[in-house]
């Protein structure tokens, strides 16, 4: 890439994980080198943004010194909380920034030059919208490679087919229930032993200990070979390893973020999702990766087998659209 080619970037990066995985897997598939901006936020964040509009109302002084010019070409945000300070420095820009928001921002719509927005979400579309499937993220075929020369040896052992089991757990709006965990992981073992593969588990902070200790006692009670990482021990996390080499993943339907990942890999994508565990929200995301063929759900009776699918990059959607964007405005700037 030449030099002319080469943008200023940056990267609003708030407190939220699912937030920054998604802005940065955009800015990663612009292929251009990016600056990440860490925000950090007081209580007046909670305010409305109608009311904190283009400002850095609601963001901390650590924060606001670490927002000086040079001002960028491009800023990235992602979530509500990041639109107003990505409206601000378009202001101080006297309007050279160019915005992608990811994510609705909840006031000011046209203020923003690209407004990526999961189909899910169902937001009415306008000039500036641009409606993708599911969510950005950053597995690409690329790092799954990397991936899987990286965790290759360390599951070696482990005969295939290679059942993964992604676990979220409970949300603030739903429970994910012992009944919910003994299912999940007894069917994945029943499958599993019917082809003499192996299993490779993860739960997560959301799981529950409770759900923790059943999963844990299912897999050594099993007789199979398996692979289970625990969530809070200092050991790497083979989450990626999981995505790259599992001939089937059966992941839990309360996370937009796992869901997505999972269909960007070469296994099979099986959603668990019973009544109770997914929102409204999510289950609109579900039909929508199964109407992709991204994904099957995992219902009574379904067999887990492996199958092709498209890998969901919507991260590469949105890139194509801020280049587009920068495109234009080097036009209008040679004018």
């Amino acid at each position: 890439m030449s030099e002319q080619d080469t943008h200023l970037i940056w990267v609003l990066a708030d407190d939220r994980a699912g937030n920054i995985n998604q802005a940065i897997g955009v800015a990663e598939a612009l292929a251009q080198p990016f600056k990440r901006v860490d925000i950090g936020y007081t209580k007046l964040a909670r305010l409305p943004n109608i009311i904190r509009g283009a400002s850095l109302i609601g963001v901390d002084v650590p924060s606001r010194m670490r927002l000086v010019a040079p001002w960028p070409d491009l800023v990235i945000s992602a979530g509500r909380r990041t639109a107003p300070v990505a409206r601000w420095i378009k202001k101080q820009s006297r309007g050279h920034t160019r915005i992608c928001q990811i994510m609705r921002p909840d006031s000011g719509e046209s203020a923003f030059d690209l407004i990526a927005v999961p189909a899910h979400d169902r937001m009415a579309l306008r000039e500036n919208i641009l409606e993708i499937p599911g969510a950005p993220h950053r597995v690409t075929e690329t790092r799954l490679l990397i991936e899987a020369d990286t965790w290759r040896p360390h599951f070696k052992g482990l005969p295939a087919p290679r059942f993964a089991v992604i676990v979220g757990g409970s949300t603030k709006k739903t429970t994910f229930t012992r009944d919910m965990a003994d299912e999940l992981i007894s069917r994945a073992i029943d499958a599993a032993r019917a082809v003499d593969g192996s299993l490779l588990v993860t739960t997560s902070r959301r799981t529950g200990p409770e759900n923790e200790e059943l999963i844990a006692e299912r897999l050594a009670a099993s007789g199979l070979g398996y692979h289970l990482h625990d969530w809070t021990s200092q050991d790497e996390n083979p989450y990626f390893g999981y995505l790259a080499l599992a001939d089937v993943l059966i992941v839990t339907g309360d996370s937009v973020s796992m869901c997505c990942e999972a269909a960007a890999a070469p296994g099979g994508v099986y959603i668990y999702a019973p009544d109770g565990l997914a929102s409204e929200r999510h289950q609109r995301l579900h039909q929508s990766l199964y109407d992709g063929d991204y994904a099957r759900p995992m219902q009574t009776g379904t067999e887990l087998v492996p199958f092709r699918h498209p890998s969901l990059q919507p991260a590469r959607l949105v890139a194509q659209r801020c280049l587009e964007l920068l495109r234009a405005t080097e036009h209008q700037d040679s004018i």
